[in-house]
Parts: structure tokens; C-alpha cells; sequence
């Protein structure tokens, strides 16, 4: 994927239940590669989805029925060398990622977007892309491999719920 002077970059998303937004689909265009973590909602966001990349997803706590069972839920992929794990709820993370050659964890669930490096692991959560929840953020995010270097960005797609126009 990618080539070796530009890197990978991986868009990220999790937590559409069934909606996605516009300013998703373009904010995730250009990637390389299309990571779902979770709450897909119903096929047709997997299926638009892959009409910008390939798409890696694993399915959620709220994924159920004949198209849900089909999808794992966890995936673990190598980009560029990197081994990258999903799982939807990180909690229920049951390996030592230090003890593995995994280098990208990737969840959803909470709807809080967060990039954190903890013990050479980089955890991303690219926060809720669906409906708004809270006055939490809607939003996505990046990931970027370059060779074993990797680095993540979150990206709001809308105004922050305290500042919207009601």
C-alpha cells in the first residue's frame, strides 16, 4: 500500500450507527486504506465506504443480524511492516500489544476521540462519526505509516456542540 517516499495514509472511522455524514466520506478520501472500528449501523456504510479504498472493519457491540455475522470482531493487518490491531471496545483488549510485534491499536465505542502512545504503542480512537452524542465531538481520524514510523491526527467534522446554532 502507498508508496515508500509518501507512506500509507488510513482513514478512520467508528461509530457511524447507520449514518455517514457527507463530511466524512470526505475527509476519509484519499486514503489508502479505510479502517471501521465499530458500530457500523448497516451495510450500506461499508459498501459507500469502499467506494474511496479498501476497508478493514470489525463489528460492534451494536452491529447484529445476517450482515453483522460475517464481519470479525477483531482484525489485525500489516501496513508497511506495521502490524495494526481493531477491536471495537478497548477494554476487551486480551493481549499485551509491548508483548507482540503490534504496533497501532485501534477501537471505538466510547464516541471520545483519542491518539495516546503508551509503552511504544500507538492507541487511536477516532471518536464517533454518527449521530452526535453528548456534546462529544463528531469526528474521524488519520493514520499515517511511513515505513515503521506512524503517527495519527483527529479530525472534527463538525462545529463542537456547545458552539452549534440551535
Amino acid at each position: 500500500m502507498g508508496n515508500s517516499t509518501a507512506g500509507t495514509r488510513v482513514g478512520l472511522i467508528s461509530d457511524t450507527h447507520g449514518l455517514l455524514r457527507p463530511e466524512a466520506l470526505g475527509a476519509l478520501r484519499g486514503s489508502d486504506l479505510i479502517i471501521h472500528a465499530g458500530d457500523i449501523g448497516k451495510p450500506e456504510v461499508l459498501k459507500e465506504l469502499r467506494t474511496l479504498a479498501p476497508v478493514i472493519a470489525v463489528r460492534g457491540n451494536n452491529d447484529t443480524g445476517p450482515w453483522a455475522a460475517v464481519i470479525s470482531e477483531r482484525e489485525s493487518t500489516r501496513i508497511e511492516g506495521v502490524t495494526v490491531y481493531v477491536l471495537h471496545i478497548l477494554p476487551e483488549l486480551d493481549l499485551d500489544p509491548e508483548a507482540t510485534d503490534i504496533r497501532v491499536v485501534i477501537s471505538g465505542h466510547s464516541h471520545k476521540p483519542s491518539v495516546q502512545e503508551r509503552g511504544g504503542v500507538l492507541f487511536i480512537n477516532p471518536g464517533s462519526a454518527g449521530p452526535r452524542r453528548f456534546k462529544l465531538p463528531v469526528s474521524v481520524a488519520h493514520l499515517y505509516i511511513n515505513g515503521s514510523q506512524v503517527s495519527a491526527q483527529v479530525e472534527e467534522l463538525l462545529e463542537p456542540a456547545s458552539k452549534a446554532i440551535s
